[in-house]
């Protein structure tokens, strides 16, 4: 538009002085656009009013459009937000809080999915919006901010959630954020991800009921790859959900009580009594008991949590 009222300068008057320049044309652009409209330059030639009627005009309009409709779209956005949050609030208890979506996140966000945990079920902490609006899009609560804020974890009411998993780019972070977790929760269980193993002791005393060493992780999967390929390929597929073998925890049956692990259709690795893991070799646990749980190796396609079809088969 400034281009157009510069071309044809010469229709226009400043009543200031009469001419119009660069500054002018700039100026009057500006005004007239955000339909300021003071009135010091006009169009005076017929040229110059035929341009701001068919040109100008439908311009100030798709201005108007653009401006009122974002705004709009924003007071929308952020009334949902606020009123999602408010019933958020009111029925959330025992829910698990995952600070950082980055690939760490997603990654734990997927596996609690695909264990049969809701996705209401599930709250995300991360300071980039970008991640937040992952987060929406995956019809999970989001809130933006630092989660070393006690104000940011008290919106998403760490006080009373069941676990929470750590998943910063720093470690330093997550000592911070493990510290302030676990004043405001002592009872949650606490999972953090750190890159160096150095800091593992130092996340222990902070809180943390587990530490997952990301680098020491990763290293040692691309060591069993190097030595043997086809082993791991297996280390892969087990740590990947939804293709091949998966890893699941799961409530023992009652027609497997008094068996022996061997026993079960499930390839149980380890079997979880009173809270204490024990390998499937152990002899305390030769003998399974009601209350026990069963750590399993199953096929993706199986709900990993559910009775295994075809058990009742197996198990006369």
């Amino acid at each position: 538009m400034v281009l157009i009222v510069v071309v044809d300068r010469s229709g226009y008057k400043d009543t200031y002085d009469g001419e119009v320049g660069l500054i002018d044309s700039i100026y009057y652009a500006t005004v007239t656009l955000t339909t300021t409209g003071y009135g010091d330059i006009t169009p005076v030639t017929p040229t110059a009013r035929l341009v701001n009627a068919f040109i100008v005009t439908p311009l100030r309009i798709a201005f108007l459009v653009v401006l009122v409709g974002t705004t709009l779209e924003v007071l929308a956005n952020e009334g949902r937000r606020i009123m999602r949050d408010s019933r958020w609030r009111k029925r959330m208890k025992d829910h698990t809080v995952v600070v950082g979506y980055g690939t760490k996140g997603r990654s734990a966000v997927q596996t609690l999915i695909s264990n049969g945990v809701q996705r209401e079920a599930i709250v995300v902490i991360d300071p980039r919006a970008q991640a937040i609006g992952d987060a929406g899009n995956d019809q999970m609560a989001a809130f933006h901010g630092d989660a070393t804020n006690r104000t940011v974890l008290r919106r998403a009411e760490v006080a009373v959630a069941r676990e929470v998993i750590v998943t910063t780019d720093r470690d330093d972070s997550a000592v911070l954020v493990t510290l302030a977790v676990r004043q405001l929760n002592p009872t949650a269980h606490i999972v953090v991800a750190v890159r160096e193993e150095d800091n593992v002791p130092l996340l222990r005393q902070s809180g943390a009921d587990a530490v997952v060493t990301s680098s020491e992780a990763v290293g040692r999967l691309l060591g069993l790859s190097a030595v043997s390929p086809n082993l791991g390929e297996v280390m892969e597929d087990l740590l990947t959900y939804g293709e091949g073998l998966e890893v699941a925890e799961r409530p023992i049956l009652g027609r497997e009580v008094g068996k022996a692990p061997s026993s079960v259709p499930d390839r149980v690795v380890a079997v979880v009594r009173d809270g204490q893991v024990h390998r499937y070799y152990d002899s305390s646990v030769s003998v399974l008991a009601a209350g026990d749980k069963l750590i399993v190796v199953r096929p993706a396609k199986e709900t990993p949590w559910a009775e295994r079809p075809g058990a009742n088969d197996q198990d006369e």
